[in-house]
């Protein structure tokens, strides 16, 4: 048995709560099943096989980050205080990934280990149980509380399960938490709090970096809605490749028309059935774009476009979704890829949006 440590800190908790802005309905803080300072014990199963990364250089801490964006508020919050690894590369899902055994032997060398969680990695115990890994597991989702699908929030619970190619059920709920700014700030909240208590991290350097990055978080998050508040509600549509941006939608009262892949997970495949039902629904709420995802293919939205009589947004204006993007591209960081989402939606929609606040500006 593979004995993990996740902390939960109370600075933490306490971050997340202060954070949450009136402007819409808080979300609800799920119940932690330990005190505010405890420890939660975990075990692990079995192991897989490829992919991708990055790595920082830093001191003698090791820190391993799943995902594009976890990576990305990591490095932000640790700075030059430790070697940051990244499993998934740029442009790169989460889903159905299998890390190799190089990735299997960093997360063995970590002293924590970062992980989106909401059941967005559903490979992660086998891969810390091959790995003998036993730091600190840090769960950048703890305390939010998960959405399922507008789009299929009235239909029977066995009925979207969301099993993908890869064989795992997200019908627990939605995962990609990282699309609303302010549900942002609770992951980086809580990645901070479990980075302050790794032995050889500067606490102090962290609570410094996360101030920063959280004025960020609130300035783009402002800036959004000022921008989304110039288009009626009612015009505010969205199709997107698939079910990723629901809290994003939720965040700014956005009408979700459907997604080319009605499913969490970028592997599944729309059927003929449901490609005519989204045509159709394009067509019947004057919907003007359908957007694609720099991780998926657009081959299916394109084709949809088309025969809805609409544009469609992909190559370099595809939006970013599961993933970032490489260095050099608008999505590169996390702010980058909400600045680039926000830019081109708006566009779709007649709207040019008004200038970056100054602490955002390159």
């Amino acid at each position: 048995m593979v004995v993990l440590t996740i902390i939960i800190n109370k600075r933490t908790v306490e971050a997340m709560t202060a954070r949450r802005s009136s402007r819409r309905p808080a979300i609800a803080v799920a119940s932690l099943a330990i005190g505010a300072t405890g420890a939660l014990v975990l075990a692990g199963c079995t192991a897989g096989g490829a992919a991708g990364g990055a790595a920082a250089d830093g001191g003698d801490v090791s820190i391993v980050a799943t995902t594009t964006q976890v990576g990305d508020f990591t490095r932000e919050l640790v700075g030059d205080e430790a070697k940051v690894t990244q499993l998934l590369g740029p442009g790169q899902s989460a889903h159905g990934f299998d890390p190799s055994a190089a990735q299997l032997a960093a997360i063995a060398d970590a002293d924590a280990l970062v992980v989106n969680g909401a059941g967005l990695e559903s490979w992660v115990d086998d891969a810390v149980a091959a790995s003998g890994f036993d730091g600190t597991l840090i769960d950048a989702s703890t305390g939010i509380e998960l959405s399922g699908t507008a789009d299929h929030a009235d239909e029977p619970a066995d009925e979207h399960a969301d099993e993908g190619a890869d064989g795992h059920d997200h019908s627990g709920g939605n995962p990609h938490i990282w699309t609303d700014p302010q549900l942002a700030e609770q992951m980086v909240a809580n990645i901070a709090g479990g980075l302050a208590e790794v032995p050889g991290v500067d606490a102090a350097t962290i609570d410094a970096n996360e101030s920063a990055y959280i004025a960020k978080l609130d300035a783009l998050d402002a800036w959004i809605e000022q921008n989304v508040s110039q288009v009626p509600v009612a015009d505010r549509l969205l199709v997107t490749n698939h079910d990723a941006f629901t809290y994003f939608i939720e965040a700014y009262d956005l009408t979700f028309v459907g997604s080319v892949i009605p499913s969490f997970d970028d592997n599944a495949e729309p059927s003929a059935a449901e490609i005519d039902e989204l045509v159709r629904k394009i067509r019947e709420t004057g919907v003007k774009a359908v957007f694609s995802e720099g991780s998926i293919s657009p081959k299916a939205a394109e084709t949809i476009a088309e025969e809805a009589g609409v544009a469609v947004y992909s190559g370099e204006d595809a939006l970013y979704g599961d993933a970032l993007g490489a260095e050099g591209t608008d999505g590169a960081t996390y702010l980058g890829s909400q600045e680039h989402n926000v830019r081109l939606i708006l566009e779709s929609w007649g709207v040019v949006p008004s200038e970056l606040p100054a602490v955002l500006q390159k």
